[in-house]
């Protein structure tokens, strides 16, 4: 093969690339990845893993200033911002060595440099040409701002509010989706004076409103303001502070912080010249990734469903193994979980009761709170609950929901079981360890039918 011919070249080194990639190689085919920046990607350098990492100091740095009631005394706890900065860097530069390793292992040829397809389909970076068999595009998304309004050295982005060299005394996050919340309740956590914006009804918008009910009553009673159905306008960056309005009220902050949403990074691609056709301002993409040109597949932020790393990543999958010839199965759109970090966490698959009854179903709700389980008592996680939205015909779970300290990692379960095609019948014989939190999920699938042991 010549020297500048691969089998499948990948553009972007994100989670969905640097996945599709490592599979690619491990199925036999000569592969690249061309990354414009760091790899990792976005993700792991400017948004997901930063982000995790300032939350869980947040955490840590709450329960040393209470815990004297667990029977711990920590006097003088005090959040170090330096440190905290330099922890942050250091898990991303970590994790990127990491996957730069993989490709090395892998064989893997990572080439720096921005992409774009030719018009028969190859790859061209700066004034070189690589052909490829097969190319997966994994550019993912970049930020986007309201309208009339430009990010700067005060009104910042994401990465912007994850990675200011001091700590503010006060900010404003506009949009109250998974990122909005997040950056919300570390800040709040670190000691900033928070306001939470949201142009929706309500915050989280995408979840059930049983669950947002107790994350909005929670943030409350941290400090964070809360408003919905309020615009933000009026925004006035200077030197020290940003002024702005929403709704009937005006204020002043040292930052603003915008969490509005995201739009595909597929500018510079050439898509049309390459054949490949956009839906709703997206690629259009078959169940197996594969666009419009069959030679190109496209994964991650820039296709359709939910903008998560977790979903780029299985995506990966496909791709590859479609590429290479293997039969594949493909991913699920209605099956992504959906977490989000801050405290309490959230996490959800499937529809919310809103969702189950405008589709049509005939539904029954199972409920259960935290604090039901003995668990949620010893780990003080007593506030929140897990929601199950079933169909009554069979059982069959087209839904759930949990809030609580650790519901990301206790979703896994659900998807399982609604992949797997369980229904509540099922999960509400299918033993738990005791104590912990996720006997809730048993104890949900139980109030289905009336019968939750603690409830």
């Amino acid at each position: 093969m010549a020297e500048n011919s691969f089998d499948v070249i990948v553009i972007g080194g994100g989670p969905g690339g640097y996945v599709a990639a490592i599979r690619a190689a491990q199925l036999g085919k000569t592969t690249a990845v061309v990354e414009k920046d760091k790899a990792g990607g976005r993700c792991l350098n400017y948004a997901c893993i930063p982000a995790k990492t300032m939350l869980h100091t947040a955490e840590v740095f709450v329960e040393a200033k209470e815990s004297e009631h667990l029977g711990v005394k920590v006097t003088g706890a005090e959040l170090d911002w330096d440190a905290l900065g330099k922890r942050r860097t250091e898990v991303s530069s970590g994790l990127e060595g990491g996957v730069a390793g993989l490709f090395k292992k892998n064989k893997i040829e990572f080439i720096e440099g921005e992409a774009s397809l030719t018009d028969d389909g190859n790859v061209k970076v700066g004034d070189t040409t690589y052909e490829a068999g097969k190319v997966i595009v994994a550019t993912g998304s970049v930020a986007q701002a309201i309208p009339g309004v430009e990010f700067g050295d005060r009104v910042l982005d994401t990465w912007g509010a994850w990675s200011l060299p001091e700590q503010p005394k006060s900010i404003a996050v506009v949009g109250a989706g998974a990122s909005g919340a997040e950056i919300a309740s570390a800040y709040i956590r670190f000691g900033t004076e928070v306001k939470l914006i949201e142009m929706l009804d309500q915050i989280l918008p995408a979840e059930d409103k049983d669950v947002v009910r107790v994350v909005e009553r929670t943030f409350k009673k941290q400090g964070i303001e809360v408003s919905t159905g309020t615009a933000v306008e009026n925004v006035e960056a200077g030197k020290n502070s940003v002024k702005f309005t929403y709704g009937d009220n005006s204020a002043e902050v040292d930052y603003l912080m915008i969490a509005g949403g995201r739009v595909p990074d597929v500018e510079v691609l050439n898509l049309d010249g390459a054949g490949v056709k956009l839906e709703d301002k997206r690629i259009g993409i078959d169940e197996f990734q594969r666009t419009s040109n069959e030679k190109i597949y496209a994964i991650g932020d820039i296709t359709r469903g939910p903008a998560l790393a977790h979903k780029a990543m299985e995506e990966g999958i496909v791709a590859a193994e479609h590429a290479a010839g293997k039969d594949t199965h493909p991913v699920n759109i209605d099956l992504v979980p959906g977490p989000t970090f801050c405290h309490p966490q959230v996490a959800s698959v499937g529809l919310t009761e809103a969702q189950a009854k405008e589709a049509g179903h005939d539904v029954k709700v199972g409920k259960f709170k935290l604090g039901g389980v003995g668990a949620g008592s010893v780990y003080e996680d007593r506030d929140g609950m897990v929601k199950l939205v079933v169909d009554k015909k069979y059982g069959e779970i087209v839904g759930a929901h949990i809030v609580g300290n650790r519901a990301c990692d206790m979703i896994a379960e659900l998807v399982a079981t609604m992949a797997l095609e369980g229904g509540n019948q099922e999960l509400s014989f299918i033993m738990h360890p005791h104590p912990t939190i996720s006997e809730a999920v048993l104890e949900s699938a139980r109030a289905v039918d009336g019968w939750a042991t603690h409830a």
